[in-house]
């Protein structure tokens, strides 16, 4: 025996079940993009040089960013760290209106961020650190740990990627030295 429904209810059940089944599609998608790209900030920055140094990165080029979301008008450079190799320093002087460093975790969210105005100085002098390390630290803190910015942090593997507005192209080679030797290294 066949149960005949009417035209109207077998469209719009066809429809609920198709939509259905896109939106499990969907849900599915979304769910497995992070599983299935192959590259991240934190890996795209390796090919710029060593860790644990900050490597100067090419002019951003619409079309051609050595890493997403890079303002045109500033200069950039980034450094991969691991906090399980002990504690990482940041320092740097560089001679210019505005700069900032931003703290990334190896999946590329910020982690901490900060500019010369919020520093109340025209030099950067950061540590970084989980808070296994930081209780040793405090057992026996150096004399100068209160001259540094010191951020508390579980995430073990990341990058830092300083960033300076250069006022005049006069100024970019300057400014370039100082991106390049800014110092991100061991603590000691």
């Amino acid at each position: 025996m066949s149960i005949h429904l009417p035209s109207r209810l077998r469209w719009g059940a066809a429809f609920v079940a198709t939509l259905s089944l896109a939106v499990v599609v969907h849900i599915l998608v979304v769910l497995a993009i992070p599983r299935e790209v192959t590259h991240s900030a934190y890996t795209d920055a390796a090919r710029f040089g060593p860790d644990r140094q900050f490597n100067l990165l090419p002019a951003v080029e619409a079309g051609a960013e050595p890493l997403p979301g890079l303002d045109p008008a500033m200069k950039h450079a980034a450094c991969r760290y691991q906090l399980d190799d002990g504690p990482v320093l940041f320092t740097a002087a560089v001679p210019v209106p505005f700069w900032s460093i931003g703290l990334f975790n190896a999946t590329g969210e910020v982690v901490y961020s900060l500019n010369n105005r919020t520093a109340g100085s025209d030099i950067l002098s950061l540590l970084l650190i989980t808070p296994q390390q930081l209780s040793i630290l405090r057992e026996n803190p150096p004399e100068d740990l209160d001259k540094l910015i010191v951020i508390e942090t579980a995430a073990t593997q990341g990058f830092a990627l300083l960033r300076a507005f250069s006022p005049s192209p006069a100024k970019d080679l300057e400014v370039d030295l100082a991106m390049k030797t800014a110092f991100c290294g061991r603590f000691e």
